[in-house]
């Protein structure tokens, strides 16, 4: 479902295609609520978007969307599934209403979608 590209090898390709562009990618992951909000705080005043995976806190996550709407930067959900196609609990992001888009169940293509709206390549 999820694929075999590693987390590294996926930081290294997004990385790389920001560079084309001038654009510094900075690959963060946390598997702790808590946390994911601190870099939502950190980050979100000052880049030009931010490609945010919630995970199973899509579903469950007040806290998480209310960091996504403090933030100045534009946040894009992505999803390497298509939660919608999948267990009827995960059909609902409490945090989607709160981001400028969604791309889901790309696999991890959807990733660098995200990073092409975000540089603007076609």
């Amino acid at each position: 479902m999820y694929g075999s590209m590693s987390l590294n090898e996926l930081n290294e390709r997004l990385m790389d295609f920001g560079a084309k562009f001038s654009f510094e990618v900075n690959c963060v992951q946390s598997n702790v609520e808590g946390e994911l909000v601190n870099i939502l705080h950190e980050h979100g005043f000052d880049c030009e978007g931010i490609i945010f995976n919630p995970g199973g806190y899509t579903h469950t996550s007040v806290a998480l969307r209310d960091a996504v709407s403090s933030i100045d930067s534009p946040v894009l959900e992505v999803h390497i599934s298509h939660p919608e196609a999948r267990e009827e609990f995960r059909h609902q992001s409490i945090i989607r209403p709160a981001c400028v888009g969604a791309i889901s169940g790309l696999g991890v293509e959807g990733y660098l979608a995200a990073l092409r709206f975000f540089t603007g390549e076609k």
